[in-house]
């Protein structure tokens, strides 16, 4: 089974199609705030979540229940705003921001905080941040590549200078 965690108007075939309303064309109305009990464990063999992640709240939650979804090597990809993006602050929906660096709380030992980590949950196989999305995408051949050339570099000195707009990842689900 493939997902579409919340599809909007994308609607794809060979996914469920999921969002938390029926004013768009879904398979399944789903509220990612809640466990998904509608899903099996080890029952998922990619989800794409494209710019739906930035509006939940309960998102680590959320991931563990993506990791008990998934099958072992389950692809998941995710879009978000990236951090300093001014469309990040614009949308009063957003309730959290991502960084090339968001999805390694989700590896053992890297935060002290974290509840539960006594293993690996995801390889970030991919992390990309892309300069522009829509008609400013057609500067990315030029920018993409500065910017993604040392994602610490880049955040720590010139996120706010030159800000980009959308994050990449790929996440393989470790069983």
């Amino acid at each position: 089974m493939k997902l579409h965690l919340g599809c909007g108007n994308d609607y794809r075939k060979g996914y469920v199609n999921c969002d938390w309303t029926n004013e768009v064309k879904v398979d399944r109305i789903v509220d990612l705030e809640k466990p998904l009990k509608m899903f099996k464990d080890n029952s998922v063999e990619e989800v794409i979540a494209n710019h739906v992640l930035e509006h939940i709240n309960n998102f680590v939650p959320l991931m563990h229940e993506l990791h008990r979804v998934c099958k072992n090597r389950a692809i998941i990809r995710v879009k978000t705003p990236f951090y300093s993006a001014w469309g990040q602050y614009n949308d009063p929906t957003h309730v959290r921001f991502f960084s090339p660096f968001t999805f390694n709380y989700f590896k053992k030992n890297n935060y002290s905080h974290q509840v539960g980590a006594n293993k690996d949950m995801f390889h970030v196989k991919k992390v990309q941040i892309n300069f522009g999305i829509g008609n400013s995408s057609k500067l990315n051949w030029l920018f993409n590549p500065l910017i993604n050339f040392h994602h610490a570099f880049y955040c720590r000195f010139f996120a706010f200078i030159l800000p980009a707009s959308e994050m990449e990842y790929e996440l393989v689900v470790i069983k």
